[in-house]
Formats: C-alpha cells, structure tokens, sequence
C-alpha cells in the first residue's frame, strides 16, 4: 500500500527495532497514528525523556539513569566482587538476574566476535573486559554467552584472554532445557547434555 512518506518513514524506522518484521512496524505505525488519546505525542516524550536520562553503566554497561551511575548491581555491598559475569548484552544481565542465583558483577560486551560481519575485538568491550580484570582482583569469570557460532568462538578468544591473565574462565552449562523431552531435542543439544552432564 502506498503511504505518504512520513508513515513510510516511521515504518521503517520501527522495522529497524530487534524482532520488529515489515508488517508488525506498519500496524504499528498505524495504531500509534490512529490513537485517539495521542499515542504518538506520549510517545515521543517518552523517547525524548528516555534519551536524556539513561544512560550505559560506566562499569558493567547496562541501562541505567544518569544520576545512578554506576548502576545499582555495581554499587550494590553485598555482590562478589570477584566473580564477574560476562554476557554478550544488556537485556542479559536482567535475564540473569531473574533467575536469582548469581551474586558477582556483571559486564556487558555490546557485542560478538563475528568474521562474517566483520568486527573483530575492537568492536566490542573487550580492552574494557582486560582493564576491569587487571583493576579488580577477580577470581572468575563466568562467560554467560549464547551458544551459536560466534557466540562460540567469542567464548574461546576471552577464554584465552583470561587464561593468559591468570583467571579462571567457566561458561554456562548447556543441554536439556527444563520440563523439555528427549524426543524433542535436536542433536547437537543431545550432544551438549551428554558432554556438559553433572554427578548425581
């Protein structure tokens, strides 16, 4: 369908959000526009309210406001200070939090390692990684990363990394997921379960 240009304009933009496909941008777009409470102008002050007053944690890199910075995980007395935890982004480090069973700092990398995109350690937080462990006397590193390729082969590199600074490196375990059933895992996360099994 043909839209004037400043709704093409917001479609696109919209679509450019993570899991936001063409189509749910447009409807999108047109239930903001359509909105008789004014949607839009909310929106827009929220955007511009947000914009202003979060900001990256100068520590671990998640969202924070400006006038508590560092964020209340890296501020917090009661966390260990030498178990660091280390994710590929933000939104991860309150996943983890949810699950509440970590106690250590956390640090987000912005990123992966990714040949085919072509960033390399420069594109991600890595010398930031390497000064927080030269500057803190972390004793672990728990690299709480996803398990895809790039994923994999950031793990091995900041693997090497630690190592080479004295630290020890674990990684999430992986296989079966909870209240899931042989009959509907695929191979490679059979392989995993089986690899990463524990002692009962």
């Amino acid at each position: 369908m043909h839209y004037p240009e400043e709704l093409n304009q917001l479609i696109l933009l919209l679509n450019r959000l993570p899991g936001v496909g063409r189509r749910s941008a447009e409807r999108m777009a047109l239930a903001i526009l359509r909105d008789k409470e004014k949607l839009a102008a909310r929106l827009a002050r929220a955007l511009d309210e947000a914009g202003e007053t979060i900001v990256p944690c100068t520590q671990c890199g998640s969202l924070t406001r400006r006038e508590a910075n560092p964020c209340r995980l890296c501020t917090d007395p009661s966390r260990d200070d030498q178990w660091l935890c280390v994710v590929e982004e933000p939104t991860d480090i309150g996943l983890i939090e949810q699950a509440g069973v970590f106690r250590g700092r956390y640090f987000a990398l912005m990123g992966k390692l990714s040949a085919i995109r072509g960033e390399g350690p420069e594109h991600v937080r890595i010398r930031e990684l390497l000064k927080r462990l030269r500057e803190r006397s972390i004793r672990e590193v728990l690299l709480a990363l996803n398990s895809d390729v790039e994923s994999d082969a950031t793990a091995s590199y900041l693997t090497e990394l630690c190592n080479g600074a004295g630290v020890k490196v674990s990684r999430l375990a992986r296989g079966l997921p909870s209240g899931s059933g042989i009959a509907y895992s695929d191979a490679q996360t059979l392989k995993q379960a089986i690899q990463y099994r524990v002692p009962m």
